[in-house]
């Protein structure tokens, strides 16, 4: 039995919804899957989609990447008629951004505070210049059949109108096995350059809190996570030197998720990615 297959039980024993997705990138089946297709509250995680929908319009000239851009805190809801809305500095990850308000900042350096620092405001920005309808084809290209992106971080109206952010774990796991494989040819998603500064970026990721608390230090891992209260995502691609690359998604609805750092939630998603880690060398074997 893989390590993956032993957590079966444990995991049914957890409060709420656990899904896990693990397998080679692009893969049709996953080496080992439960409730992938689940639909989650995305959290930060649907800024992977926003950063993939961002290099999608720059390659099609429609943005530049390195065009200073205004940095301001007011946006429109997705509620129709209701006010414009703002971020809170206080539940964002990251000072750098707001201290640019009022100036500008490039596309590029908005794009990377949105991942490694996971900011909000950056995020925000970014989806105001990319559109919804953008991050929808995004999940349409690689085969996304659940997720949904439609309106930005903390926009109240739009989620008390019932306008919301859902991800799956397959879908999450498509979206960075694209990444990973257009990196090194390219796919339709994006082109070959694009793909690696996208895997760049996730590579860059600062919070380590979860799944990269689960692998080896130093492991090479392009990642994204989200949390919120009772909402705890971790999805990444894991490039082991011993072994191919494998994509690993956990993600938890759960009652175990109350802290940023170090609950039992990020402890669940570190003890998956761990056993995901003890099972690369059967992941790579199952291509």
């Amino acid at each position: 039995m893989s390590h993956l297959e032993a957590l079966r039980t444990d995991l049914d024993a957890v409060p709420g919804t656990v899904s896990v997705w693990c397998g080679r990138p692009g893969a049709t089946a996953a080496a080992f899957a439960r409730a992938a297709d689940a639909t989650h509250y995305a959290a930060s995680t649907m800024k992977a989609a926003v950063l993939a929908a961002l290099h999608r319009a720059a390659e099609a000239g429609v943005l530049d990447l390195d065009r200073e851009a205004p940095v301001h805190n007011e946006f429109e809801s997705a509620a129709a008629g209701a006010p414009r809305f703002g971020c809170s500095q206080s539940y964002d990850n990251d000072d750098a951004v707001w201290a640019r308000v009022g100036a500008t900042a490039t596309l590029r350096w908005l794009a990377e505070r949105m991942i490694v620092r996971s900011s909000n405001l950056a995020t925000n920005l970014i989806l105001a210049h990319v559109g919804t309808a953008a991050v929808a084809d995004v999940w349409d290209t690689i085969g996304g059949r659940h997720s949904v992106v439609r309106r930005g971080i903390e926009d109240s109206a739009g989620a008390e109108a019932g306008i919301t952010n859902l991800v799956t774990a397959a879908d999450l796991a498509a979206l960075l096995g694209a990444i990973a494989l257009g990196a090194k040819a390219p796919g339709p998603l994006a082109s070959t350059a694009s793909c690696r500064a996208m895997l760049d970026t996730l590579l860059a990721q600062e919070h380590l809190e979860d799944l990269a608390a689960g692998l080896p230090p130093g492991t090479r891992v392009a990642h994204k996570n989200g949390w919120i209260p009772g909402i705890r995502h971790g999805a990444g691609v894991v490039f082991p030197d011993d072994a191919p690359p494998f994509v690993i998604v956990v993600c938890l609805t759960t009652p175990l998720a109350v802290n940023e750092q170090d609950d039992e939630a990020c402890q669940l998603v570190a003890r998956i990615a761990s056993a995901a880690w003890s099972d690369r060398h059967a992941i790579g074997a199952a291509g």
